[in-house]
C-alpha cells in the first residue's frame, strides 16, 4: 500500500508551529509496512488543498489529512475531501449531541459554527474523539480503492485517535510484515560508510540500506518486507551481520540508541566509575553524562578546568608540560586524564582539550584542534581531531562524542 501525509493550515507554512505530526504518521505506517511516498503542506487554500488530493490519488492507495477539521470558515478540509471523493455532507446526530453533552460539562455554551464539527461525508466511517471536538473519519471512494483518512491537527488529538482507532483499522490492509532497525556509527563519514557498503546497497532488493547524517555521526536504516514478521526480522539480522563484518567497529548501536546511553549502559554492567577533565567543553560531557538515569551510580565528577591555572592546581599538569607543548597537546590531555582518576579514584579518568573557535587558532593548530586522553589501570591512550564545521557548540558537542567513543571502546576492549 502506498501513502501520502497531507498536512493543511496555514500556520504550517508561516513557520508557526512545527509540524510533527508528518514524522510520528510516517513512523508509525511504515511500521504496519506502508510504504509512505509524499509528504505536503498545503494552507488553508480549498483549490490549492484540491489539487494535492487528486495529484496523491494518481500514486496512492492511501491519504491520511491532518487539520482542518475545526469550527472555523477557513476549516474546508471535509468539503474538500467530499468533492475530490464525490460524496456530501450529512449532520450526524449522534456527534452533534455528543458535543452538546461536552459543553454543558465544562459549563461553557456551544455556539452555532460548532455545529459545523458534526458535518460528516454521507459514507465515512466516524472516528470518534474522545480528547477533542472535531472526529476523525475515513472515506473510500465508490470503487473502493482508494481511501482518505481525515485527522484533527492538534498532535496530541491526532495521536490518540490514530493510536486508538486509526491503527486497527488499517492493520492487516497491507501484504506482509516491514521489520526495520537503525545502526548508529561514530567515527566513520557518510561517504567512506556508503564506500564500504556500496556493493550491499547496489546490489539490495529485499532488505534495503539506507545512510542517513547526522550531527557528528551516521546512522543505516536496514528494513525488510516479507509474508511473516519472522522472516523479515530474519533477513534484517543477516544483513546486519554483513554490514558488521565491513564497519563492526564503528557501530555502537542497532537500536538507535544514543551514544551516551551506550556507554552509561557499559558503565553500570561493568561496574566501572568514571571521572572527566573538560577545558574546551566547558561541561557538557557532564551535563551529557547526568541526562542519564541511573549514572550517579557510575559518574563522579566532572572538573571544567578552561584556564591553565586550574589545569595545573585541580589536576596536577605540570607547568613545563604547558609551557612546552600548550594546552592543547597529547601531552596536556594525557596528564589531565590520568589527574582527574587520581584526584576523583574512578576507575576511567577521560579528558578533552582543543580549540572551539570560532577563532583562536593558528597554522599548527587550526581552530577545531582537540585532543583527548583516557586513562585507565595501566594504560593510557589519546586521540587528535581536527573537525571545525564553523559553529562552537556544534565543535564542541562533536568533542562530546569523541569523548563517549574512548570509553566505549575502552569498555569494548
Amino acid at each position: 500500500m502506498k501513502a501520502s501525509i497531507i498536512s493543511v493550515g496555514t500556520e504550517l507554512l508561516m513557520g508557526e508551529i512545527t509540524n510533527t505530526n508528518t514524522v510520528y504518521l510516517s513512523q508509525k505506517l511504515n511500521d504496519h509496512g506502508i510504504d509512505v511516498l509524499y509528504h505536503h503542506t498545503v494552507g488553508d487554500n480549498p483549490r490549492r488543498l484540491t489539487r494535492v488530493l487528486r495529484e496523491s490519488l494518481q500514486d496512492c492507495d492511501l491519504i491520511i489529512t491532518t487539520g482542518g477539521l475545526g469550527p472555523t470558515q477557513d476549516d474546508m478540509t471535509k468539503e474538500v475531501v467530499c468533492e475530490v471523493l464525490e460524496d456530501h455532507l450529512v449532520m450526524n446526530e449522534g456527534w452533534l449531541d455528543y458535543l452538546h453533552e461536552r459543553y454543558e460539562k465544562r459549563g461553557r455554551k456551544m455556539t452555532d459554527n460548532n455545529r459545523k464539527q458534526a458535518l460528516l461525508p454521507s459514507r465515512s466511517i466516524l472516528l470518534f474523539n474522545e480528547v477533542g471536538s472535531a472526529p476523525g473519519f475515513v472515506l473510500r471512494d465508490t470503487e473502493e480503492k482508494k481511501t482518505i483518512c481525515c485527522l484533527p491537527g492538534p498532535p496530541r488529538e491526532m495521536k490518540w485517535l490514530y493510536e486508538n482507532k486509526l491503527s486497527s483499522l488499517l492493520a492487516g490492509q497491507q501484504a506482509g510484515v516491514l521489520c526495520h532497525r537503525m545502526l548508529r556509527t561514530f567515527g566513520i563519514g557518510e561517504s567512506s560508510l556508503e564506500t564500504e557498503l556500496l556493493d550491499l546497497i547496489d546490489a539490495q532488493t529485499d532488505p534495503t540500506i539506507a545512510t542517513y547524517a547526522k550531527e557528528g555521526e551516521c546512522a543505516l536504516r536496514i528494513a525488510s518486507k516479507r509474508e511473516t514478521a519472522e522472516e523479515a526480522e530474519a533477513a534484517v539480522e543477516d544483513m546486519i551481520r554483513q554490514v558488521r563484518e565491513r564497519i563492526g567497529e564503528f557501530i555502537y548501536s542497532c537500536d538507535d540508541v544514543e551514544l551516551v546511553q551506550v556507554v552509561a549502559d557499559l558503565l553500570i554492567r561493568r561496574g566501572r566509575t568514571v571521572s572527566a577533565a573538560e577545558s574546551c567543553t566547558g561541561g557538557m560531557f557532564g551535563a551529557a553524562m547526568t541526562d542519564v538515569p541511573g549514572i550517579s551510580a557510575v559518574f563522579d565528577c566532572s572538573l571544567v578546568t578552561y584556564s591553565n591555572e586550574a589545569k595545573m592546581r585541580e589536576l596536577g599538569v605540570r607547568a613545563e608540560t604547558l609551557e612546552q607543548f600548550g594546552a592543547v597537546s597529547e601531552e596536556t590531555a594525557r596528564e589531565m586524564a590520568e589527574g582527574v582518576r587520581r584526584v576523583s579514584g574512578s576507575d576511567i579518568g577521560v579528558s578533552v582539550t582543543g580549540i572551539a573557535g570560532p577563532d583562536g587558532g593558528t597554522d599548527e593548530k587550526p581552530v577545531g584542534t582537540v585532543w583527548y586522553a583516557l586513562a585507565a589501570e595501566g594504560t593510557t591512550v589519546t586521540r587528535k581531531t581536527v573537525w571545525n564545521t564553523g559553529n562552537r557548540r556544534s565543535n564542541r558537542n562533536y568533542a562530546v562524542l569523541n569523548m563517549l567513543d574512548l570509553i566505549r571502546r575502552h569498555l569494548e576492549g
